[in-house]
């Protein structure tokens, strides 16, 4: 009786810590991309950035990145869910009309690159005014729990070890006027998510998790975007945030010239009927 009850608590014991051997994901990870470490990659150049007061020529023409992680090779966003992310994130620039068109720059313009000067050649090589760069932080925990599921069997008992999984993601845009190296406005998104699985289960639950956590937050920072982009033209009257010019051709949405000629003609024929 003592041998088997001995037996029983090594199996249990064993398969509890089963999960490290299975997968790799059984601690704390984090996968990022710094837009401060990126814009200012040395001490000299944070304390030497002096931005000035921009001039936006409206409409204006946007790139739109990723900031490169550290680690890009090994741990670092795909680029495929970066481009599909971008998509989502370009649709809500679009629906304004001081925006004349959006640009995706694949980030592998920027790896590598030397903060606002990189931002320079690159905005020349799109011919854009303004760079949108999105950056990302996203930490995964798993860790074993109490909560271990038994069997028994025509075998004996069967013990899976559950694990907790939790995802935390957070991801933010900010847009340069690259000229003046300064932030025009910012927008963030969060998600968490949260999930038991077993330790087989581990590694198939903590990439499905972090898809969602991404599209999560970029939902949650495409709404934050909208209210930003809908305030700035007001921001940029009463903040005075920047000074403005048009480009030959653009009215800003005042009303079309073909509607006030209309309306004259409309005046100048009633006046005869009078």
């Amino acid at each position: 009786m003592k041998l088997k009850l001995v037996t029983i608590l090594s199996l249990c014991l064993l398969t509890v810590s089963c999960s490290h051997f299975i997968s790799h994901n059984t601690s704390k990870n984090k996968v990022s991309s710094s837009l401060v470490d990126f814009l200012y990659p040395n001490d000299n150049s944070r304390t030497e950035h002096r931005p000035e007061l921009p001039t936006l020529t409206l409409p204006v023409k946007i790139g739109l990145a990723f900031v490169p992680s550290k680690n890009w090779q090994q741990n670092g966003m795909s680029k495929n869910l970066q481009l599909t992310l971008l998509e989502s994130v370009k649709q809500s620039f679009l629906q304004y009309d001081y925006i004349d068109r959006i640009e995706i720059i694949p980030s592998t313009y920027l790896n590598g690159g030397e903060g606002f000067t990189t931002l320079e050649q690159v905005s020349r090589l799109y011919d854009v005014d303004l760079m949108a760069l999105v950056s990302y932080d996203q930490i995964t925990q798993s860790h074993e729990n109490n909560a271990a599921l038994l069997y028994w069997t025509i075998v004996g008992m069967y013990v899976i070890p559950g694990n907790e999984n939790t995802i935390q993601t957070f991801v933010d845009t900010a847009v340069f006027d690259v000229k003046s190296q300064k932030m025009l406005l910012r927008a963030p998104g969060i998600s968490k998510l949260e999930q038991r699985s077993t330790a087989i289960g581990i590694d198939s639950t903590m990439t499905e998790q972090s898809l969602q956590g991404f599209d999560i937050a970029v939902k949650n920072m495409n709404s934050n975007l909208h209210t930003e982009l809908k305030t700035f033209k007001q921001r940029v009257k009463e903040e005075k945030i920047a000074n403005v010019e048009r480009r030959e051709g653009y009215s800003g949405g005042a009303i079309n010239g073909l509607i006030i000629s209309g309306l004259m003609l409309l005046l100048c024929i009633r006046r005869r009927t009078w």
